[in-house]
């Protein structure tokens, strides 16, 4: 599935139930432009609970495009922790090369894109196979919704009155 990559491309994909849960959101771009700088100032600035860094497969041998995992849940405990830059980097990294291997993400141009994955992990969690594996599939549905435009504006007009997530659900018509 090989594409034009628009100047950039934006994802979101949520798999799995309860804490094991994975939510991600995907800024795909070229290096060149504005995803490129998110991406550069996002790495440099960290804050508490927040550190931006970038997902390998394993230590010195980073997923292609360059991807910058930015964890939504500040770490709070060692648990989360292992399972925030262990499993769920992991299954980041993995999802982004199924991606390359599918050809979601064009393998000619990785060494021009960057990649921005916004990672959710429940503090809650505690499986890290479930983690892992939920996250991969998370990154590449996102990346694939990026690369064909997913959701389709009337599919989120037709969803309008009715929204819902793991969170909340409205109660009749509000």
């Amino acid at each position: 599935m090989t594409h034009d990559l628009t100047p950039m491309q934006i994802g979101e994909s949520f798999i799995g139930d309860g804490a094991e849960a994975a939510h991600v959101n995907t800024v795909l771009g070229y290096r060149s432009g504005p995803a490129g700088t998110a991406w550069a100032t996002a790495l440099a600035t960290p804050r508490a609970g927040h550190v931006p860094f970038v997902a390998v497969l394993r230590p010195g041998l980073p997923a292609k495009p360059a991807t910058l995992f930015v964890n939504k849940a500040a770490v709070d405990s060692e648990t989360h922790a292992d399972l925030t830059w262990g499993a769920a980097q992991a299954g980041v990294a993995a999802g982004v090369m199924d991606a390359v291997a599918e050809g979601v993400v064009a393998e000619a141009e990785t060494d021009e894109l960057v990649l921005i994955a916004a990672v959710w992990v429940n503090p809650k969690a505690a499986d890290a196979d479930l983690v892992y594996a939920n996250n991969r599939e998370a990154t590449r549905s996102a990346l694939r919704a990026g690369a064909t435009g997913r959701p389709l504006v009337q599919d989120a007009l037709a969803a309008r009155h009715a929204p819902t997530n793991p969170f909340y659900t409205p109660s009749g018509d509000v």
